[in-house]
């Protein structure tokens, strides 16, 4: 059976969609149509996008695009070129005991005002595009003295023993339940750092990425990358890296499922002084056509039939400068930037082995 599944080879792929019925209460199922054979012929592959269009292929490969077969090395993989790794935020394994909504963090710091240094802004994907606030108990580091006596805070830690209790996790039951003023992952970075929330809708042509202080703690629901090099959030925020995204992340429904492997596996560059320089530029024009929409949230800016004028202005600048670096033309479709890309990872691949 092994060898006849080699022989297999896709035909026909439509690549996801989502399938609707007539149905009053109907489900949103998302779909992919692909057709295999064993059979030989001069049959050009078919490969359908998700808008319908139609493209001859040389070869369909498991990521559905016209390339080879190959697919991209495990997440657990470093980063080339001496790139900070990305990994998740912080998991507080908590029930609620350690975190914190508005009105929560307002009234406890009302009471007791020498609580202000442990309560701090705690951002995941929902929040960071949302513009949501939500806080925790940062008790990493601070004198049992400030807080062991108050009652709340007793009664929250007295939550997370419960919780840690009950854990199928060995660790989080027998040796983290001792700990239930800290977070049972704490991987907050000591400097400030780029945040790529874990989902984000497929509606969006980028994924809302933003630089965060090292004193917002990121949920284990944000990747962050320790680093606030402007080039490095260039290349994230763009068409490019989005095009690949696209491609090789996984999906919740529909919605971009961001990973580790999605940054590692990207065919970084090894970019000129000059041209981190531009990168940079144009990065922080990004950032500067945010500040001019402060009461608007992340999701408000990056809604494709409201994204303001000049936001879309620098991304289209951030977005040639990047091709540009990567010695690809701005007439290029996404299928073909996604191919190129293909061919440049597997170079390097090839290369390293």
């Amino acid at each position: 059976m092994a060898n006849l599944f080699l022989k297999f080879r896709i035909i026909f792929a439509y690549r996801s969609f989502v399938w609707d019925n007539a149905a009053q209460n109907k489900a949103h199922v998302h779909c992919v149509i692909v057709s295999f054979t064993l059979l030989t012929s001069d049959f050009r592959p078919v490969i359908y996008d998700e808008n319908g269009d139609r493209h001859l292929a040389k070869h369909i490969n498991g990521y559905l695009i016209d390339y080879p077969d190959f697919y991209i090395k495990s997440r657990k993989r470093k980063p080339p070129l001496g790139l900070p790794e990305m990994h998740k935020g912080s998991q507080p394994t908590d029930g609620g005991g350690l975190t914190l909504k508005s009105k929560e963090a307002e009234d406890l710091l009302g009471k007791y005002p020498q609580l202000k240094p442990c309560i701090k802004l705690y951002i995941g994907s929902n929040e960071l595009i949302k513009g949501k606030k939500r806080y925790c108990l940062w008790l990493k580091g601070v004198s049992p003295a400030i807080y062991r006596k108050l009652p709340e805070i007793k009664d929250r830690l007295n939550i997370v023993i419960d919780k840690r209790k009950k854990s199928p996790t060995d660790s989080v039951r027998l040796e983290d339940v001792k700990t239930p003023y800290i977070f049972t992952q704490i991987r907050q970075p000591d400097t400030d750092y780029i945040a790529v929330p874990e989902v984000s809708s497929e509606g969006r042509e980028y994924i809302p990425i933003a630089i965060l202080s090292k004193d917002i703690i990121a949920s284990n629901k944000l990747y962050l990358i320790p680093s606030t090099e402007k080039w490095l959030f260039s290349v994230l925020s763009s068409s490019t890296h989005m095009a690949w995204m696209r491609v090789v992340a996984g999906r919740m429904k529909s919605d971009y499922s961001y990973s580790p492997a999605v940054y590692t596996n990207f065919p970084w560059m090894d970019f000129t002084t000059e041209q981190k320089e531009k990168l940079s530029e144009t990065a922080q024009a990004i950032l500067d056509a945010r500040q001019l929409y402060l009461d608007s949230s992340l999701a408000d800016l990056y809604d494709p039939e409201a994204m303001p004028v000049e936001l879309r202005k620098a991304h289209n600048a951030n977005d040639k400068v990047v091709l540009k670096a990567y010695g690809l033309k701005s007439s290029l479709s996404e299928r073909e930037i996604v191919e190129q890309l293909f061919e440049i990872y597997e170079s390097r691949n090839k290369k390293t082995e």
